[in-house]
């Protein structure tokens, strides 16, 4: 493990060890950094599973170091080189957004699961500076590119390593140099998946079609995705393919939040008992706060994390309220999260175009205002490599008590959007805050029905998902209160993004 200057664990290093006969019959030998044909020419895949604190970040972060190292070619979303007959490839993913720069932000270069299904097509013209910028080509000159905007774009890619990114810096807009999508037609080598519990079972066949070496990290603690009878795509894998990681490491071992979600796979922790846990260390660590309300300012960028629906729509309307936001429009700063994309079957390429940037479902994007066109928003897509988007839009409030949601404004057609100020535990998964603000109520609540799931106790998994999304400082809120705003809504820190990439939909 020198080469990756980690101390592993035992549990970390078998697994390593494991991963690595795996990799070496892909034709990939991590101690020799040695690529050739894979052996059997057969698929595998294998998941890594383990609670919060078990370390399979660390493990899939020296991994891809190994990999590179030995001479692997990472493919992101954005671009992809010329194919060579003796490069072998990886590609590290996510379901979503957020997930994806959790993990950038620890310089692993993940992308999203679509970003991989569907590839750019790249203007010809501007193909040249990706190829450049890659080290696949020489400097090209581009008309109406200045050498000092080619040098922004070159200093940025030897820092970030994404080419959109760079030709942003350059001055230019991803309309520019994308000229549309395509369903990957080649397969790729090695697939590493992080959050895996989200998987579906239609996304893990799409995985395995493009991946004959596939890698699943996974939380068997968290909650299936819905509508697949509570279980997970890994837990299908027969038991020799499942490697499993026991330990805490020492650098999480003082960490109050992982030490609550840990006690919560003790059978004699009830809720009360909980809770008590809870009050307690908030009254030695301030990471852990026992909240008398919900702190209306956290909820611009990090929603409260709900069970019920109905709690749900009471704090955005409560949130918006606070805010003074008028029924008929939306206010600069208000958080949507993305419900999908309404769009006609001759619309496809548009569909693409909107999802491949970042807007899937259950993405979290921020309102910065009216679009040039009637129903077209600009948007700020939280977690994204290029977030800023201008697209036809239909957001959606809905309102207690009523069945049909209130609808500000809209396009005809385009991606439609809920409120974010406020979100439920399902869909935050993948996610993570630094202030992370759980509505305990709720939690008791579904305590008290004592339904179960996969053998567990419901609430237990709604409260280990829910204060594993805090990075930093966990909010048990227990009282149905909201604070007043100290200040009103911003979007200042989320204009000096790149330039805005406008996806027209022709309402015919």
């Amino acid at each position: 493990m020198s080469e990756n200057a980690i101390t592993f664990s035992h549990d970390q290093a078998d697994a390593h060890d494991r991963i690595a006969e795996m990799l070496r019959h892909a034709g990939i030998d991590l101690n020799d950094s040695l690529l050739t044909p894979p052996r059997d020419g057969k698929d595998s895949v294998m998941a890594v599973v383990g609670k919060a604190g078990s370390g399979k970040t660390l493990l899939l972060a020296a991994l891809y170091r190994a990999l590179e190292d030995a001479g692997v070619d990472v493919v992101s979303g954005d671009w992809e080189g010329k194919r060579r007959k003796d490069r072998r490839t990886l590609a590290i993913l996510a379901p979503t957004n957020k997930a994806a720069s959790v993990l950038r932000t620890r310089g692993v270069p993940a992308t999203t699961i679509h970003r991989i299904l569907y590839t750019p097509v790249y203007d010809p013209e501007y193909e040249r500076i990706a190829e450049w910028l890659a080290g696949q080509g020489e400097r090209p000159e581009i008309e109406g590119l200045t050498d000092v905007a080619l040098d922004r774009a070159f200093a940025f890619y030897q820092t970030n390593k994404s080419i959109p990114g760079a030709l942003a810096t350059a001055g230019l807009r991803g309309s520019d140099f994308i000229i549309g999508w395509k369903r990957r037609e080649e397969p790729l080598d090695v697939g590493f998946v992080d959050e895996a519990s989200m998987l579906d079972e239609k996304q893990f066949q799409d995985l395995t079609e493009i991946f004959p070496t596939l890698l699943l990290f996974g939380d068997p603690a968290q909650l299936a995705p819905v509508n697949q009878s509570g279980a997970m795509v890994f837990e299908s894998l027969p038991a020799p393919q499942i490697l499993t990681l026991d330990r805490v490491h020492r650098q999480d071992a003082d960490n109050p939040i992982l030490d609550l979600a840990h006690a919560l796979a003790d059978p004699e922790v009830d809720f009360y008992r909980f809770e008590k846990m809870i009050e307690e260390a908030a009254s030695r660590d301030d990471r852990v706060q026992w909240a008398q309300r919900v702190e209306v300012d956290l909820m611009a960028r990090s929603p409260v994390l709900v069970w019920r629906n109905a709690t749900r729509i009471r704090l955005i309307n409560a949130f918006r309220a606070v805010h003074g936001a008028p029924e008929t429009e939306l206010l600069e700063g208000e958080p949507l999260i993305c419900d999908g994309i309404e769009l006609p079957l001759k619309h496809r390429k548009k569909r693409l175009d909107l999802e491949a940037r970042g807007l899937i479902k259950g993405a979290q994007v921020i309102y910065l205002g009216h679009g040039r066109k009637p129903g077209f928003s600009r948007l700020h897509v939280m977690g994204a490599e290029d977030p800023q988007v201008s697209a036809a839009s239909i957001v959606k409030i809905e309102k207690p008590d009523e069945e049909e949601p209130f609808i500000p404004f809209a396009a005809r057609m385009g991606a439609t959007f809920l409120h974010g100020a406020a979100v439920t535990i399902h869909k935050a998964q993948g996610s993570q805050w630094k202030d992370v603000q759980v509505f305990a109520p709720d939690i008791y609540a579904a305590a008290r029905m004592g339904r179960s799931e996969a053998g567990q106790p419901l609430w237990k998994r709604l409260a280990y998902v829910a204060i594993t999304r805090a990075e930093e400082r966990l909010h048990w809120v227990v009282r149905n209160r909201l604070a007043k705003p100290t200040s009103g809504l911003r979007v200042d820190d989320l204009r000096a993004a790149p330039a805005p990439l406008t996806l027209e939909v022709e309402e015919t």
